[in-house]
């Protein structure tokens, strides 16, 4: 089933909370720039602590089921269905992204 394609204007964050900020290059635009899997999706403001405790906040979403039919650029495109986990600084994967909010426009999949 197709999903509500993933902007520059949409909203994400981590599991703990925090926002995704999402840098885009694409032309392809809808509400704003359509989001690709070569795109940087950034995150700040989680405060995701191991026990001890350390820190251990999630700092970007690596896209693990992009779109299949919908490319931009070359890259496949990321929206509401797309899977995509958070992973903090060391590389290790802390929770799926949570799709908060999308444009209501476009969808792909």
């Amino acid at each position: 089933m197709p999903g509500k394609a993933i902007t520059t204007a949409s909203t994400l964050q981590c599991p703990h909370g925090g926002q995704v900020s999402i840098s885009a290059n694409g032309k392809a635009k809808a509400d704003a720039t359509i989001a690709t899997v070569a795109d940087t999706f950034s995150i700040s403001g989680c405060s995701f602590q191991l026990p001890g405790p350390t820190p251990s906040p999630c700092v970007r979403v690596q896209w693990i089921v992009p779109d299949t039919m919908v490319k931009v650029g070359g890259n496949p495109t990321v929206s509401s269905t797309s899977v995509g986990l958070c992973v903090a600084g060391t590389g290790a994967p802390q929770g799926p992204v949570v799709v908060a909010n999308t444009q209501s426009k476009v969808s792909s999949s």
